[in-house]
């Protein structure tokens, strides 16, 4: 297994996603997402984000705030593409 790189949310905006790069995601990627914004919403519960950024698959553990159909958004208004999400573990 590829080793996963542990970054803090505050590294995140430091992070380029800029190249074209296609990840394998979890089939179940939408319904990890939604039980992951009700439980840092409603129980502000962390959960492990695992993602792959333009170098590397990186992990990071954090409350995610909502997303749409393109981004997924972290506190401080910082933004990553739904399509560099590979897995969500709870």
């Amino acid at each position: 297994m590829t080793q996963k790189i542990k970054i803090t949310k505050e590294r995140l905006h430091t992070l380029e996603f800029k190249a074209s790069i296609q990840v394998h995601q979890h089939p179940d990627i939408n319904n990890q997402l939604n039980k992951a914004l009700k439980l840092g919403n409603t129980h502000k519960r962390k959960v492990n984000i695992i993602f792959q950024d333009d170098e590397s698959i990186k992990t990071m553990n954090t409350t995610i705030w909502a997303y749409g159909t393109k981004y997924v958004c972290f506190k401080g208004g910082v933004w990553i593409p739904k399509s560099r999400l590979i897995e969500i573990e709870f």
